[in-house]
């Protein structure tokens, strides 16, 4: 038996005690894993397994930024720095392993540009954990008292399991390395529902519609589109102000990806292309995303090539026609580990005068 098989079974054995079993005695400042006096943090840390992924030789982010920079028109386009694509696997998550994936792309971005970050991630690891992995450390988080209602809600277990997760599951992995996410949603149906019912087994269960009114949704989910995608412009575009306005077509961001949820699927927008009109009304988008239900092989050749990629990565605004999307993203540091529950309105959520509110 190997080292890792051996911590892993420690860790099977540990976790089966109840909640209330587990070490309580953890930090209330800013998280350090090396500090936290449980017991299943550092045998998690001995057991984790480094996910694979295909590797693209330079960074498929650099390969898109070079296709980017080819292209003809009057286009601003600002990206993320480094982010690594993390596919399906047919052996392995394929039809429910897209929001594991999309935290692997998110934290790739976040280990290799955020020393920050990184010294507090999977125990300082430096790498980025496989599904299940991934699936202990949001039980740890969970047991720790974030997303109390989530733990609840998933049967207080998720290892092992294929169930679907989004935007809440993220945040509260984030949350318990003491990284200050935000998650964002944008709802074209008014709704005193939460987003995705909050049911483990379904993701953003949208609200259907029938007969003469569904002309009139489909110009309100256009309009509330628009007000998605002029949120994401203004989140990658705030850094650069005059720059906007440079020869420079294409610009590297310092804002985390976005981690993008819809009815039955997620993806990462890893930055977005704005066409120019003739006045800021006749102003074009595309989000840029990566998919984890696309091959990163298929995805380098066709980058290489520069040919058949804006089919891959570009979303317009037209391409956007789900009733409700959500966003997750990393925005700073927790203070303290004051306000544990993700889906707590009180602690994480303001509403606004727009179509979309903050957790």
């Amino acid at each position: 038996m190997d080292e890792t098989t051996n911590y892993r079974d420690l860790y099977a054995a540990h976790s089966e005690k109840s909640p209330g079993q587990h070490d309580s005695n953890f930090n209330h400042n800013l998280p350090n894993s090396r500090k936290v006096n449980d017991q299943e943090t550092p045998l998690l840390i001995g057991s984790q397994i480094k996910s694979t992924f295909y590797n693209v030789q330079g960074g498929i982010m650099a390969l898109i930024r070079r296709c980017l920079e080819l292209e003809n028109g009057d286009t601003i386009t600002i990206v993320s720095g480094c982010v690594d694509h993390y596919q399906s696997n047919e052996s392995e998550d394929i039809g429910w392993g897209c929001g594991w994936r999309n935290i692997q792309m998110l934290s790739s971005h976040l280990l290799v540009q955020r020393p920050d970050a990184r010294d507090v991630m999977f125990g300082g690891s430096g790498f980025v954990p496989d599904i299940l992995s991934l699936q202990r450390w949001l039980e740890i988080a969970w047991k720790r008292g974030f997303d109390t209602y989530g733990f609840d809600s998933f049967g207080q277990n998720i290892y092992g399991s294929k169930k679907w997760i989004g935007t809440t599951e993220c945040a509260t992995i984030l949350r318990s390395f003491g990284l200050r996410a935000r998650i964002v949603d944008f709802d074209s149906i008014t709704s005193k529902r939460p987003l995705n019912n909050w049911n483990p087994g379904c993701k953003l269960a949208g609200k259907q519609s029938h007969g003469p009114i569904d002309k009139f949704l489909q110009r309100t989910m256009n309009e509330d589109s628009q007000v998605l995608v002029d949120w994401v412009w203004k989140y990658f575009a705030c850094e650069f102000n005059s720059r906007l306005d440079g020869s420079k077509s294409v610009l590297i961001s310092e804002k985390t990806p976005l981690y993008f949820q819809h009815d039955g699927h997620s993806r990462t927008i890893v930055g977005i292309q704005m066409q120019k009109g003739k006045c800021a009304s006749e102003h074009h988008y595309s989000l840029l995303v990566l998919d984890p239900a696309h091959r990163t092989a298929a995805l380098e050749r066709s980058l290489a090539d520069n040919n058949g990629w804006q089919k891959l990565i570009k979303r317009g605004i037209d391409s956007l026609k789900k009733p409700q999307y959500q966003l997750c993203y990393k925005s700073g540091f927790l203070e303290f580990y004051l306000h544990r529950d993700s889906r707590d309105s009180i602690n994480y959520r303001c509403q606004s005068p727009q179509s979309f509110s903050y957790y």
